[in-house]
């Protein structure tokens, strides 16, 4: 172009500029902010799609491997082979900073509900720190008075409590005095605690005082118990010691601690771990039976946290994580063990006390994550599910402006994310609200223990204005497998395989999946790699079934059908157990179909089941309470008795008649569709036993409870 034109062109457009100089300088800022975006937005786009791991040797049914490091990865710190090791490296670089954190209770009230019923209600204070240096005199002092106790190295302790500060003590002296470390769910039934408490072998059991009525119920069945140690309860009530065996002794913690700092205690020689030792026996939660104790070398959990870690970037003193869910799911532990090894402080919860609007919290007064504000924490999808339908519903009550500003402002953000950019002003102003639930600050969110939908995880993307990064794994993998890393912007995934272990499907004929199909590989999911486990505990034959050496390699057969995507990204397509074959043949997936129900505002939780000799399947559904009674007020049924809403059969058909508009939607195939449903009265939760402490469907124990219901529902 000739230098006239071009100088012509330039000045036709500068006739539009400002001529005021701060205007002028003022639009050029703006211009170069948009155009700094829309390169951070491409370049985010194209990180998004980078290729994150590789087949080995390019064969589809080769082990995948993480393309950020060709060698497995074994350990966090080169120094630190054993958890004892790096803790000690953690007090001596956070010495003085804070480590664990509770908060203190100022008062506790009886509320009473409208319908009668009385609640206990809760007023909280500040977090109370203990330092890295206070928490190691601790442990000392607590190891030493076990082993006043008779406790010796490589002999069991037990751990049966819920989380809090005390739980994580009591690990860490595990760990550094060598006592393998038994953990079992709080909440599982009697005949399961005393089958975990027998099969260890333990002789020295941790609880929390609140507990202590239900292990005196099997008191007389675990006939090796010699102490009972207490955790003593946040009220300050006397703990109920009355009533055991005399051949038990019942202790407090802080009893156990100062008898391991008097003279004669305090010096007793230490026995250190080695990497092979075991480290934690961690019972499952039953969903298919009686526990099973997996076998927890410490290299085992030193390496599945090499690979966690390095997938959380920036992790260290200046985050801090809010601890709530069961220290006895490897979820939690091996997140709360990262956290302490890069200095980040542990603010103890739970779930009945994380938010503003929890059940224990008295109204009006703050939930732990408004006074702590964390910037990480993870969570099981059912609390992202109630999290995502609790502020939906907020919005919908709201008037028709704040609505539409709401769902416009939440469009808007939705596209921008998908395509890698985001919406400061929107973060500060309509979603500043929905992340006050969490304390403002979130920064990361890591999701675990089952599949997070696509729904709730981009609600979590746009409105908490934080990654959302999907794992995978499993207790035997030490909760390693795979995670989604942070520039990732797909949804429904679960990630590349984490540096410290390898991935390969390998072909389920029966089911239909092979590494041959197309567009993706298809096939059973197999870890292997230093993640994985030692096997199950006293059970070789289990052992042997799941947990194979080839190539020189451990590998766990987990049992979840998966399909690698071209850039090296897993998802979670099936299982083996929920997969049924219908009477003409067709193979239905249980938690297919759940997930494609479950988002469903009406539906609070759902169990499909299926039969081999009938041709349908069914569903059990607990409804939402308000959208169940908002639905019967417009069929103007005469009752709103919650029981009696539930039996309705009128209301039974119209629920069927929604959930097959949701499974259209869906494009759920015809024979996938539950054919008939049963609205449960009752709420699945762990205490219930019809659910896990990480809430899955405990599948066998839901179709003993409800067998006359699925007899009624099959014509029987």
């Amino acid at each position: 172009m000739p230098w006239h034109m071009l100088s012509e062109q330039l000045a036709s457009v500068l006739q539009y500029l400002p001529t005021s100089p701060l205007l002028l300088l003022a639009v050029l800022s703006l211009t170069s902010l948009l155009l700094v975006s829309v390169v951070l937005a491409a370049l985010k786009l194209k990180m998004s799609r980078r290729i994150r791991a590789r087949p080995q040797d390019g064969n589809l049914a080769a082990p995948y491997r993480s393309v950020d490091s060709p060698e497995l990865k074994t350990m966090m710190f080169e120094e630190c082979d054993t958890i004892d090791k790096l803790w000690s490296r953690a007090v001596g670089l956070y010495a003085t900073k804070k480590c664990l954190g509770t908060r203190e209770l100022l008062n506790e009230e009886d509320e009473v509900q409208p319908n009668g019923k009385v609640f206990k209600k809760v007023i909280l204070g500040e977090y109370k720190w203990q330092t890295y240096t206070e928490v190691d005199r601790r442990i000392v002092s607590l190891g030493q008075g076990l082993a006043a106790l008779g406790q010796k190295p490589r002999n069991n302790v037990l751990m049966l409590a819920e989380t809090r500060a005390d739980w994580m003590v009591t690990a860490q002296v595990c760990f550094k005095f060598n006592y393998p470390l038994v953990t079992i769910y709080a909440t599982l039934g009697e005949e399961a605690i005393a089958h975990g408490i027998n099969e260890s072998e333990a002789t020295h059991v941790f609880t929390n005082a609140e507990l202590l009525p239900k292990i005196k119920n099997v008191a007389g069945k675990i006939p090796k118990v010699q102490y009972i140690i207490y955790m003593e309860a946040s009220n300050n009530k006397p703990a109920l010691t009355e009533g055991f065996p005399a051949g038990i002794q019942i202790l407090s913690m802080a009893q156990v601690e100062e008898m391991g700092t008097r003279a004669e205690n305090a010096n007793r020689p230490i026995q250190p771990p080695v990497p092979d030792d075991l480290a934690v026996i961690m019972y499952t939660s039953g969903s298919t039976g009686l526990p099973k104790g997996v076998m927890i070398a410490h290299r085992n959990l030193i390496g599945g946290m090499a690979g966690q870690c390095d997938r959380i970037p920036g992790l260290g003193p200046k985050d801090t994580y809010i601890g709530y869910l069961p220290l006895a799911h490897v979820l939690e532990l091996s997140a709360e063990m990262s956290c302490l090894a890069f200095g980040t402080p542990i603010g103890y919860s739970s779930p009945l006390t994380l938010s503003d609007q929890s059940s224990k919290i008295k109204r009006g007064s703050k939930g732990d994550a408004s006074v702590l504000r964390p910037t990480l924490m993870a969570a099981v999808p059912v609390i992202m599910d109630r999290i995502y339908k609790t502020v939906m519903d907020k919005v919908n009550e709201g008037g028709k402006w704040k609505k539409t500003m709401f769902n416009v402002a939440y469009g808007y953000k939705l596209k921008l994310v998908e395509s890698g950019s985001d919406t400061p002003l929107l973060n500060r102003s309509i979603f500043k609200p929905v992340r006050s639930i969490l304390g403002g600050r979130i920064r990361m969110m890591l999701s675990g223990g089952a599949p997070l939908s696509a729904t709730t995880q981009r609600f979590m993307n746009v409105c908490f204005c934080c990654p959302v990064l999907q794992g995978y794994g499993l207790t035997e993998t030490c909760g390693a497998g795979t995670v989604t890393e942070v520039d990732d912007l797909t949804t429904g995934r679960v990630g590349a395989p984490l540096i410290c272990n390898e991935i390969k499907l390998v072909a389920w004929e029966e089911g239909g999946y092979t590494t041959e199909d197309k567009p993706y590989p298809r096939g059973e999911i197999v870890v292997g790699g230093p993640n994985i486990t030692m096997g199950y505990y006293k059970n070789p034959e289990k052992t042997a079934e799941d947990f194979r050496e080839e190539g020189g390699n451990r590998w766990f057969y987990t049992g979840d059908i998966g399909e690698f995507h071209p850039d090296g990204c897993l998802k979670i397509i099936d299982r083996k157990k929920d997969l049924v074959k219908l009477q003409a043949g067709e193979y239905v997936s249980l938690g297919k179909v759940e997930a494609a129900l479950k988002n469903n505002s009406l539906v609070d939780n759902i169990c499909v089941y299926a039969s081999s000799d009938q041709h349908y399947a069914i569903a059990l559904v607990v409804p939402n309470h308000k959208h169940l009674k908002n639905l019967s007020a417009k069929m103007e049924l005469k009752t709103d008795q919650w029981e009696e809403l539930c039996n309705n059969p009128d209301l039974e058909k119209e629920v069927l008649k929604i959930l097959h508009k949701v499974a259209k939607e869906a494009k759920l195939e015809r024979f996938e569709i539950p054919q008939k449903v049963r609205l449960c009265s009752e709420n699945w939760t762990p205490d219930t036993g019809l659910v896990t402490d990480a809430f899955k469907l405990k599948r066998k124990n839901l179709q003993s409870h409800y067998s006359q219901d699925i007899a009624r529902l099959y014509g029987s």
